[in-house]
């Protein structure tokens, strides 16, 4: 059986559909909450509530369990999420249980440019989550990401419903120029899929992109033309900006995270055949994959983020 953590949010969810369409025992793993969890529908589930701190109740939600994919962040609560306390402890508070419990595999997915040296908080706990895997004595596969994106993501979705209330124009640090590699999901939840089975892949740390790096402006330029709204560009300084989404995340429904700053501040981007090259997969291109957005976008609550 596969036990799945965050299999509640945008990757998990899709994973949990994937694997169970395939034939595989899946197990996801609900976090203690007064609001009722978001369960994939039409499928038939197992699932177990506990807290990844606690080491006792992860160790019941294991029994059967053969292999972890660790998927549980917080960075779509943005600023009001705890890094340290999901994203590090929780990891290390999972490890503990799966010693105990004999877990033979854990995949974990990461972000490109995790680095527990590195200066920007969600970078650093991903980093670190890493680290307490490597070291664990598990066998362990790393998956580092680039941003994700699908129906239902936080990425696309969130800079198209930004884009949508914005008065004409849209902030964008500096000219725009940071480039990122987006993953269609259908191609990262096959990448996840394949990585269970590979034997090979024990004991790696793998970068995975799309197959196209795209500047952040033309990442916007795309959005707005699937969404079918049109924004100028009004670049500011990053110390500017970044004091300005500081304030705008006050606002309960503000639907951009603050990390997306720290995402693009350097350029997040891998080998472009990175997935055909390990995986055998051709990935999907940015701009065929983005009808979704030309749908009415429902108002969310507070979950946002960028790639969980």
């Amino acid at each position: 059986m596969i036990l799945i953590t965050g299999g509640t949010g945008f990757v998990g969810k899709a994973l949990v559909q994937h694997l169970i369409a395939s034939g595989k025992a899946v197990r996801i793993l609900l976090r203690p909450s007064k609001v009722s969890p978001q369960l994939p529908r039409g499928i038939s589930v197992d699932a177990a509530v506990c807290s990844l701190r606690d080491e006792r109740g992860l160790r019941a939600a294991m029994r059967g369990v053969d292999t972890i994919v660790h998927l549980a962040g917080c960075e779509r609560r943005s600023g009001r999420g705890n890094l340290t306390e999901v994203d590090v402890l929780g990891t290390q508070g999972l490890v503990n249980a799966a010693k105990e419990a004999g877990i033979q595999r854990i995949l974990y997915l990461s972000h490109l440019g995790a680095d527990q040296a590195s200066a920007y908080p969600l970078l650093r706990a991903k980093g670190l989550a890493e680290n307490i895997l490597i070291r664990s004595g598990l066998d362990y596969t790393i998956l580092r990401s680039a941003v994700i994106f699908g129906p239902g993501d936080q990425f696309t979705t969130a800079f198209s419903r930004l884009l949508r209330i914005s008065p004409g124009f849209v902030l964008i640090p500096g000219e725009g120029s940071s480039r990122l590699q987006p993953v269609w999901i259908e191609d990262l939840v096959n990448c996840l899929a394949l990585a269970i089975e590979r034997d090979d892949l024990i004991g790696q740390t793998i970068s995975i992109g799309g197959i196209e790096a795209l500047s952040f402006r033309q990442v916007l330029l795309y959005i707005m033309e699937a969404a079918g709204v049109h924004r100028r560009f009004w670049s500011v300084s990053p110390p500017t900006l970044r004091l300005l989404a500081l304030i705008a995340d006050q606002f309960p429904n503000f639907p951009v995270s603050i990390y997306w700053l720290d995402y693009l501040a350097v350029d997040r981007t891998t080998l472009l055949d990175s997935i055909p090259r390990t995986f055998g997969i051709l990935p999907a291109r940015f701009y065929r994959q983005l009808n979704y957005l030309t749908q009415p976008i429902k108002q969310p609550g507070r979950k946002r983020g960028f790639v969980l």
